[in-house]
């Protein structure tokens, strides 16, 4: 076994020692029928390989090219996505970004033989995004099981405040990854290391000199214009990242986002100086940062904008009185008048005013329109900068660490958290895009501080079962349901539009041989009381008869028969995106003719530090059984240090889930 290990790795080594160039497939390569080290790979990234030049231009200035060169293996029918590539780029300003793509081509072998397919041009699609970012797409052709694809392709920019983050790991393996910065010493920017792979670093200074070509017409009888030119020299830090054999990343259960962990590099602009100019400082420390964001013209200045709102909110706040019924009104008047458009940012584009005339707008415009009314009433009310789920978390100070604003007011020592961007959300109840461990508020002196967005407090669902067992196997019974603080939200979030026809279907779908009656929910429009939600039911599932036995669990159709948690091992943290607990109290009648032989033992098990905790008692009568049955996570987010705990914890739990009570016909 070890003897065929070791000829895989030389035989892999071998395959891909080769330059980084594109056009240069090999018969070899073609015949590769998997991945050496990974088996179960639809495809492995062969090479990629990047780099990101700051060039001087004569029409431009300094202007940044990225240009990337990859080549893919594909091994299965799952790989053929990776046949698709697209690539964003800017075309919201007064100048927009330039992309291309080239050398596209799909290898196969055909009778022994390397054949080459081009990219046609009705593989190449451009699309617009939204108004901000537009987006080509390449479709290689002729793509089969074997086959290598290739392609470059050019970003052109004219205007920079970061390097395009660079991905070494991907989540299919990636043979060999490379990346390299060619910046002028005007430019400083600070690079931005993710991920538990660490790549190797190598930097060199090299001598740059761009000649600058100026003209200028001179007066008099004749007209003349004379040219002149000058050469200036500076220096040029080129740096270059590799990284190789890079394990395909995995995403794994109850993680927040898997990016946050991929192996990275990503580089922040921190100053400019050119010759004979200011010095231009930008993001150093998060106090910069955020000041350099609230300074902007599309942030700070909109936040003392008024004129448009007051008469319109003063005749809401008629009849309330306390701080908090004004705090309420204000909140309503804004999700319900505003709509929106599911831009995210921090900065505003139409601006607060033209937004609320027009009833829509992203989320800077909202939830600063938000804070401007809870400021207008007296309340010391400031946006918050957040990075949403989708964004990642950043470690290190970066404009580019935020994407997203809402609006917190201070009550009491207390942060109450706001986003008006969703009908459903509730002070401290914020859209799921929002938790994302910490946020920075910014006050109106200009000082800034962290604030944990993580909810403090269990959301609960309480479920009541009250059920029948017939002397064929059948169940009947009635369910009622509670859905508490954030599992409302959810609730109203996904079944927003939807009909009841369509959520039973839901339900019996999800628990098979489930047919459900009389479904009725309460509270939905109520946003200050929990969701409930009633049913009928029939399962024939949930009973097993073995000769003159019935097996079951207690928890029927509720029952968790299977442990989320699976790897032996884990680099992330586990993600339960908010505290919760799940209470089930559920009865249930025998029928005639059976009694009770045994029934499962009451457990309880408390993980380290409380994160965890679940409590199974149940009890029985001659008739009846009952099971009281709950589980608190008590943290959103837990260390990867207690995964083997986390995971032992589910793995009780499953089995108490699936323990079965015993009938005996008498």
């Amino acid at each position: 076994m070890k003897k065929l290990i070791v000829l895989a790795l030389f035989f892999s080594l071998n395959l891909f020692s080769q330059k980084y160039e594109l056009g240069k497939v090999t018969v070899e390569e073609l015949n590769q029928k998997a991945f050496p080290s990974d088996t179960s790979a639809v495809a492995a990234i062969l090479f990629n390989v990047g780099e990101a030049r700051i060039e001087y231009s004569q029409n431009n200035g300094f202007e940044i090219t990225t240009t990337v060169k990859t080549k893919i293996k594909i091994y299965k029918k799952e790989g053929y996505e990776w046949a698709n590539k697209a690539v964003k780029y800017y075309i919201g300003g007064n100048v927009e970004e330039k992309l291309s793509f080239s050398d596209a081509a799909t290898y196969n072998l055909v009778d022994g033989k390397v054949v080459k397919t081009k990219l046609k041009s009705d593989g190449e699609f451009t699309e617009k995004a939204n108004k901000f970012w537009g987006r080509k797409k390449i479709t290689l052709p002729n793509v089969k099981e074997g086959s290598i694809i290739e392609f470059e392709y050019s970003l052109k920019s004219e205007s920079f405040g970061s390097l395009d983050i660079w991905e070494f790991q991907s989540s299919i393996p990636v043979v060999y990854s490379e990346y390299k910065t060619f910046i002028p010493e005007y430019y400083v920017f600070k690079p931005l290391l993710k991920g538990y792979l660490s790549p190797k670093v190598v930097k060199e200074v090299a001598n740059k000199s761009v000649v600058l070509r100026s003209s200028q017409r001179g007066g008099g009888r004749i007209v003349q214009t004379e040219y002149s030119s000058d050469q200036i020299n500076y220096s040029e830090t080129r740096t270059t990242y590799t990284l190789s054999n890079i394990p395909a990343l995995k995403d794994e259960a109850f993680v927040n986002n898997i990016r946050n962990y991929i192996a990275s590099v990503e580089h922040e602009l921190t100053s400019i100086q050119f010759p004979g100019e200011a010095y231009k400082s930008y993001s150093t420390d998060w106090e910069t940062v955020v000041k350099t964001i609230y300074d902007n013209d599309n942030f700070g200045p909109e936040l003392s904008k008024s004129g448009y709102f007051e008469k319109d909110l003063d005749a809401v706040l008629v009849g309330t009185n306390s701080l908090e019924e004004k705090l309420a009104a204000i909140f309503v008047f804004v999700k319900s008048r505003m709509n929106w458009n599911e831009f995210y940012g921090y900065s505003c584009d139409a601006g607060v005013k033209k937004a609320y005339q027009e009833k829509v707008g992203n989320a800077a415009e909202i939830n600063l329109m938000l804070t401007a009314m809870f400021r207008h009433v007296g309340f010391e009310a400031n946006p918050i900068l957040i990075s949403t789920r989708g964004n990642g978390v950043s470690f290190s100070p970066s404009r580019t660490a935020f994407d997203y604003v809402i609006s917190g007011v201070e009550l009491n020592g207390q942060v109450v958290l706001f986003d008006a961007t969703n009908k459903f959300s509730l002070p401290n109840i914020l859209p799921i895009r929002d938790l994302n461990w910490f946020g920075r508020i910014i006050r109106k002196n200009g000082s800034s501080s962290t604030v944990d967005l993580m909810p403090k407090s269990n959301s609960k669902e309480v479920v009541n079962v009250m059920a029948e067992i017939k002397s064929d196997g059948e169940v009947t019974g009635k369910m009622r349901d509670q859905y508490f603080d954030y599992n409302g939200y959810i609730y109203r979030d996904n079944n927003n539009g939807i009909t009841k026809e369509s959520i039973v279907e839901r339900i019996e779908k999800k628990h098979q041989g489930l047919e459900i009656s009389d479904y009725d929910v309460q509270n939905n429009s109520d946003l200050t009381k929990p969701i409930v939600e009633s049913f009928s039911f029939l399962t024939t599932n949930a009973v097993e008869i073995i000769g003159d036995k019935m097996y079951f669990s207690p928890l029927l159709f509720l029952a968790l028969t299977e442990n989320p948690f699976k790897q032996e091992t884990r680099q992330y943290p586990i993600d339960f995106v908010f505290p919760h607990q799940n209470k089930y109290t559920i009865s249930i009648k025998i029928p005639e003719g059976y009694t009770i032989e045994t029934v499962p033992q009451s457990k309880a098990l408390t993980l380290p530090d409380n994160l965890a905790n679940f409590k199974y008692n149940i009890s029985n009568t001659e008739n009846q059984i009952q099971l009281i049955f709950s589980t608190d996570i008590n943290q959103a987010v837990i260390g990867s240090e207690y995964y083997d705990e986390v995971k032992e914890f589910f793995k009780e739990m499953v089995n108490k889930n699936t323990e079965k009570v015993v009938l005996k016909k008498t």
